[in-house]
């Protein structure tokens, strides 16, 4: 019998005193994923081709990306190397102020799906959201892939403890 390899998950929180109209806009916005990215990253749009999310025009949702809308991006792989890669995601999923997911259709991984959960919580009678980043991937590359996976994980922890943070100064959070 074969072992099989399964994907690895990891899962990242925290809450903003921001509404949750407010948080999920921005999250839906692709011109805002640079800004949330580790300057180290180099992160730039190539492309964005938009589907318009149902209504919304009613929701103050110009140039939000909905289901079906894939953006291209280009991020330097390592830090100490001027490697770049393009990176396009297409949005699989979206529902409102609550969630919407992502999935890589070309891309360093074998398989990465992001789904971005929010959720309303007030804390201290202060209305704020909490914005749950889950991710799971496929490193690939069989017997190398397993070895980078602790490289990956400690990479995303950095690049979300760095969104994170940028999102706080960017919804102006005190």
């Amino acid at each position: 019998m074969r072992n099989v390899k399964l994907s690895q998950k990891i899962q990242f929180e925290q809450w903003v005193p921001a509404g949750i109209g407010r948080v999920f806009l921005f999250f839906a916005n692709p011109q805002n994923l640079p800004r949330i990215m580790p300057p180290v990253t180099e992160t730039k749009l190539i492309e964005v081709k938009l589907v318009s999310p149902p209504d919304a025009a009613k929701r103050n949702g110009e140039g939000l990306a909905g289901a079906g809308s894939e953006i291209v991006t280009s991020f330097r792989l390592f830090r100490l190397f001027p490697i770049y890669r393009k990176w396009t995601a297409r949005i699989v999923e979206f529902e409102w102020d609550h969630h919407f997911a992502d999935l890589q259709v070309k891309g360093p991984f074998k398989k990465f799906v992001h789904r971005h959960e929010l959720k309303t919580e007030i804390r201290n009678g202060i209305e704020g959201t909490i914005v749950r980043d889950a991710v799971e991937y496929d490193a690939g590359f069989g017997f190398l892939g397993r070895i980078a996976e602790k490289f990956i994980a400690r990479q995303l922890e950095q690049t979300f403890k760095y969104r994170q943070q940028a999102l706080e100064k960017l919804l102006e959070v005190k």
